[in-house]
């Protein structure tokens, strides 16, 4: 099978996996006018770019991969979509590919398999026998700032 068109589909590179390509018609876009830079051709310009993404209803992604980026997006999701907002560039253009890399990173981060359990470990002796001794020569020194100081009455 041929790799699919960056034409037709936005690639989605994971680490140590194949890459993943998700059809450019599962993506929804919204345009509206945005604040910021760009002087008055930001008033005539609607160069914002809103960014919809459902990643349930993809056919890009195995059932695990749903199940996961449900799972980890949980807090981004707005009605089961991922939505992504650009407008820190004057152009609409650099604003889509601005929002395209956003939802590549993000997919990626919620992808990621998780990280091994941590196995617990103890101190070593020689570590525990070093924190003591320092609480011994510190709890010294404020035991020195304990001084009695002679009184009138002496």
């Amino acid at each position: 099978m041929a790799a699919p068109s960056p034409s037709t589909h936005l690639p989605l590179p994971l680490q140590g996996e194949p890459p993943l390509a998700i059809p450019l018609a599962e993506l929804r876009w919204r345009f509206c006018r945005a604040s910021g830079p760009g002087g008055q051709n930001v008033n005539t310009t609607d160069s914002q770019v809103e960014l919809r993404f459902a990643p349930a209803a993809s056919v890009a992604f195995t059932p695990l991969q749903r199940a996961r980026l449900q799972r980890r997006l949980a807090g981004r999701l707005v009605e089961g979509a991922l939505v992504i907002r650009a407008s820190e560039h004057r152009s609409q253009w650099q604003n889509r590919q601005a929002a395209q890399r956003r939802l590549v990173e993000q997919l990626q981060e919620a992808l990621r398999p998780p990280p091994p359990p941590r196995r617990p470990t103890r101190p070593t002796r020689g570590a525990v026998e070093r924190r003591l001794a320092a609480k011994q020569r510190r709890s010294a020194l404020k035991g020195q700032r304990q001084g009695r100081f002679p009184t009138a009455d002496a």
